[in-house]
């Protein structure tokens, strides 16, 4: 390939990955700002729409939006890893099931393979989402004097994790996000391979107990399609994108 063409390849492939990204974040923060909010402080909110009455009473429509550029650079982060690994990670897949390197990979086997690849991404994202969770909260934190007002930028949070943990302080939660990531990109690429091949194929469609861990479950779900429907869009233009250069040549 001339070095034009690959250049830009990568150029109209970084593109796609910070508007996927944007898009993504964009479209998904103020639901993620409410589940955060309700997982943090149940006591505080009845509800979803309760929690966003309060929260745009209290801080405006900004608040809805706090933690933005960290959850922007997590996203981008999150899924520049995510689908580099996931070619490596399908490549390895193969090898260990016995399959030639062009061969093509069950669901199931695309669905280890994202699984498998999930786990670099959460090295780049439990930081991010770290300060990111912190800003979400921080009207709460402050309002309850668990901390000082001056500490309620993305900077200021990055400095009191660094001087009360060190490094290693961006790394707690690491384990719970292994144990979110892990499964969860386990049914997130089975799926989408599944869903793939099924519209491919044309074929007919035939204190709070247990429940405090699904808590903020409804903004979540209502965040997934439009935050994931916008990222696999971002995701398939691009790599078609660089397909069609790579077949030019």
């Amino acid at each position: 390939m001339a070095a034009g063409t690959q250049l830009q390849a990568e150029l109209d492939y970084s593109s796609f990955l910070v508007a996927g990204g944007t898009a993504c974040v964009l479209t998904g923060q103020p639901f993620d700002t409410m589940k955060v909010k309700m997982q943090t402080f149940p006591d505080l909110y009845r509800g979803l729409t309760d929690c966003c009455l309060k929260t745009y009473s209290q801080v405006g429509f900004r608040g809805f939006y706090k933690g933005t550029s960290p959850a922007l650079i997590a996203n981008i982060a999150e899924n520049s890893v995510l689908f580099m690994c996931y070619g490596f990670c399908q490549q390895v897949v193969r090898k260990v099931v016995g399959l030639d390197k062009q061969a093509k990979l069950s669901d199931l086997q695309n669905a280890a393979a994202g699984s498998f690849a999930s786990a670099f991404a959460a090295l780049v994202l439990c930081p991010t989402e770290l300060v990111k969770c912190r800003l979400q909260t921080m009207y709460e934190m402050e309002a309850s004097g668990k901390i000082a007002k001056s500490h309620n930028t993305v900077w200021s949070v990055v400095r009191s994790i660094l001087s009360k943990d060190g490094p290693l302080g961006f790394y707690h939660g690491l384990s719970s996000t292994l144990l979110r990531e892990v499964p969860g990109y386990f049914f997130f690429f089975g799926g989408y391979e599944l869903s793939r091949s099924f519209f491919a194929s044309g074929r007919p469609k035939d204190e709070l107990g247990i429940t405090a861990l699904y808590s903020g479950l409804k903004p979540t779900m209502i965040r997934a399609f439009p935050a994931n429907g916008a990222l696999f869009l971002a995701y398939e233009y691009s790599r078609k994108l660089m397909m069609n250069q790579f077949e030019a040549y």
